[in-house]
């Protein structure tokens, strides 16, 4: 008899040390479970909210073409970008990268223009994004060579005054922990062409830097003739306006509206280091 009681508490002993294990690992689960929604929740919100400012500029084409490591808008009556636009990071390594061929740009529906319209025509492929901007690897440094991301400048403009400014480009996205970028040439009527397939000839390219490194966005736009200067950059500071309005785009029209406004109507460039 007694042992048959002995043995009845072992097992009411055993029973409740399992039931005590079972809730505490039920315990354990669900606030594993919570911890973990709360991670993805963070990150989604994280996402998202990265994700809100849209940086690129309006299209008078749409004909937008996103790329790896910059975006393009292309219009085919010009036969060349309207603008080109990425983010830039300040390059630590640069990479001295074989040059490749230009290509022509499978992603643009109209085709971008061949190569060959320049050839002879004394003016060089200019590229829209630098090849030196994209040193970083060798697949963003091919991505440049693509026919879409280049418009006829005469040699001594593209390796004097406009080499200059995307040097100090660079030098901005070191500084400043990485820039905005919008580039192109300003593309209207009566422009002179060159090759087959007609491509116009700009006679003034621009670039607009977008920065917020330091929580506080500033902006600069750059409008600069397509010939030989030797004039300090800050002379071709001009309010965003105005560029915008020689090109019929908006740029960065996802931030707001009142920033933006202001943003583009001023010229000032003290706040931008020119040393």
């Amino acid at each position: 008899m007694r042992n048959t009681i002995l043995k009845k508490m072992l097992l009411c002993l055993m029973i409740s040390t399992f039931l005590i294990s079972c809730r505490k690992e039920a315990d354990v689960n669900s606030s594993d479970s919570v911890s973990t929604d709360t991670l993805v929740h963070n990150t989604n919100t994280f996402e998202s909210e990265s994700t809100i400012f849209d940086f690129l500029p309006s299209s008078t084409t749409n004909q937008i073409v996103k790329h790896k490591y910059y975006t393009l808008s292309y219009n085919e009556a010009y036969e060349q970008a309207e603008w080109v636009a990425y983010e830039l990071k300040g390059v630590k390594s640069y990479n001295n990268y074989d040059r490749p061929f230009f290509i022509e740009d499978n992603k643009v529906k109209t085709g971008s223009a061949d190569w060959r319209n320049y050839k002879r025509s004394g003016y060089d492929k200019g590229h829209l994004c630098p090849a030196g901007d994209m040193k970083f690897s060798k697949e963003a440094y091919d991505e440049t060579f693509l026919t879409s991301n280049i418009s006829p400048q005469k040699h001594n403009f593209n390796d004097g005054i406009w080499n200059t400014l995307e040097q100090k480009v660079r030098y901005w996205a070191s500084k400043y922990n990485g820039i905005y970028v919008v580039t192109g040439g300003v593309l209207n009527k009566n422009l002179k062409t060159i090759g087959n397939e007609e491509v116009a000839v700009p006679e003034y390219f621009y670039k607009v830097l977008l920065d917020n490194s330091r929580g506080e966005y500033k902006m600069i736009g750059f409008l600069v003739p397509a010939v030989e200067s030797n004039k300090p950059l800050y002379d071709f500071v001009v309010p965003v306006d105005e560029i915008e309005k020689l090109t019929g785009l908006d740029f960065y029209p996802k931030l707001n509206d009142g920033l933006e406004n202001k943003l583009e109507k001023s010229n000032d460039y003290k706040s931008w280091s020119f040393n």
